[in-house]
C-alpha cells in the first residue's frame, strides 16, 4: 500500500488490549484507568482476521501490543495463526517484560521472531516506583533466558528528567554485557506523558559519549529497519539506537499504521482514528469492501505528526492514554 505521500506501509501495529498488570507513571495514573468491557475489543478471531487482510494488502511486518499483550488470554494462538500467512516476514510483540518467562516457551515455538522489552531502570526501587509494584528480577531474568532464543530481542528505555537519567550510561553497559539492542526513545506527550519531562535524544547521545565511544553503522545493523538511528558501542557490532520523534521527526519514511484494541485504524499515532475495524466486521462488511476503505484511510495518511507544536491539542488529535492506543 502507497499512501498521498508514495510511502510504502509494509507495517502493522495491532493492539489486542488495554489492560495491563503494571501502572507506569507515563501511561496512567496509580489508580489506573478504567478498561474497556472485553466485548468491545477486538476478539482474537477478529485480530487475525485483520492481520490476515492487511497481509493482503502488503504489510510484511506485525508488532502485538497493549496494554500488555500477555495479559490477554489468547496471545500464543494469535501468534500461531499469524505465522500461517506466508506475506508476513516478522511477527514481533512489545512487552513490560513481567509475564514473558511464562510464556516465552510458547511463543517461540508459535513463530515470534522478535521481543521488544519495556526498562527503564536498573534500580529495583525506582522499577517498583515507576512501574508502580512491578518486579525488576522477574523482567531481568526475562530477558536472559529470552537472549538463548534465536529471537531480536530490544530492550526499549524511556529517560525522565530528575528520575533515570543517572542511569542512561547503566543501562549501556547491562546492553554491553548481556549483547543486547538498547533503544533510547523520546517520551511522547500523549496522555499523562504530557506531565513528564523527557529528554532530547542528542541530549541522551553525549551523555553516552562522555563515557562510550559511538560509530555509526555503514549499513542498517542487523538487518533492522525502522525509525532509529544506530550507533555501534565501544567498536563493537553490538547497536544502540535513539529513537526520536520529537527532536528528529521521521515522518517522511513512516511506514507502520496502527490498530488500536478496539478496532480503529490508526494512520498515524498523533491524530485520531475513524475507520473502525472492528464494526465494520461485526457489521458483516465484504472483505473487499474493508480493503477498499483500508486503501482509502491508508492514502490519506497524513505528512506528518504535530506533537512538536506548542498547543496541540486540536480536535483532530488523539485523547486516548497510549495503554488505550497500543505502545
Amino acid at each position: 500500500m502507497k499512501d498521498i505521500m508514495g510511502r510504502n506501509i509494509n507495517y502493522l501495529r495491532l493492539s489486542i488490549t488495554d489492560s495491563c498488570n503494571l501502572r507506569c507513571l507515563y501511561c496512567m495514573p496509580e489508580e489506573g484507568v478504567q478498561y474497556e468491557e472485553e466485548k468491545n475489543l477486538i476478539s482474537m478471531d477478529e485480530a487475525f482476521y485483520i492481520v490476515k487482510i492487511f497481509a493482503e494488502l502488503g504489510i510484511k511486518k506485525v508488532r502485538i501490543t497493549g496494554g500488555e499483550p500477555l495479559v490477554r488470554k489468547g496471545v500464543c494462538d494469535l501468534i500461531k495463526n499469524i505465522k500461517s500467512l506466508n506475506e508476513i516476514e516478522e511477527i514481533n510483540i512489545t512487552t513490560n517484560g513481567v509475564l514473558l518467562e511464562k510464556y516465552l516457551d510458547e511463543l517461540y515455538i508459535n513463530g515470534i521472531t522478535g521481543l521488544n522489552i519495556s526498562l527503564d531502570t536498573l534500580n529495583e526501587d525506582r522499577y517498583k516506583k515507576i512501574t508502580r509494584g512491578g518486579n525488576l528480577n522477574k523482567v531481568v531474568d526475562a530477558i536472559k533466558r529470552a537472549k538463548k532464543y534465536d529471537l531480536k530481542v530490544k530492550l526499549n528505555s524511556l529517560i525522565i528528567q530528575d528520575f533515570n537519567e543517572d542511569e542512561v550510561n547503566s543501562l549501556v553497559e547491562f546492553a554491553i554485557e548481556n549483547k543486547l539492542m538498547l533503544r533510547f526513545i523520546e517520551l511522547m506527550p500523549i496522555g499523562y506523558g504530557k506531565t513528564l519531562k523527557g529528554f532530547k535524544n542528542e541530549e541522551i547521545k553525549n551523555i553516552v559519549e562522555k563515557k562510550f565511544k559511538l560509530s555509526e553503522f555503514s549499513d542498517e545493523p542487523l538487518g533492522i529497519n525502522g525509525p532509529a538511528k544506530y550507533f555501534k558501542l565501544d567498536n563493537s557490532d553490538i547497536p544502540l539506537g535513539f529513537i526520536s520523534p520529537i527532536s528528529g521527526c521521521f515522518c517522511d519514511t513512516c511506514n507502520r499504521v496502527r490498530v488500536t484494541s478496539d478496532g480503529k485504524l490508526k494512520e498515524c499515532l498523533y491524530y485520531k482514528g475513524n475507520l473502525n475495524l472492528k464494526d465494520e466486521i461485526r457489521n458483516k462488511t465484504s472483505e473487499e469492501e474493508i480493503k477498499d476503505k483500508i486503501i482509502k484511510a491508508v492514502f490519506l495518511k497524513k505528512k506528518q505528526h504535530k506533537f512538536f507544536e506548542k498547543d496541540n491539542d486540536i480536535e483532530e488529535s488523539e485523547k486516548k492514554n497510549m495503554s488505550m492506543i497500543g505502545g
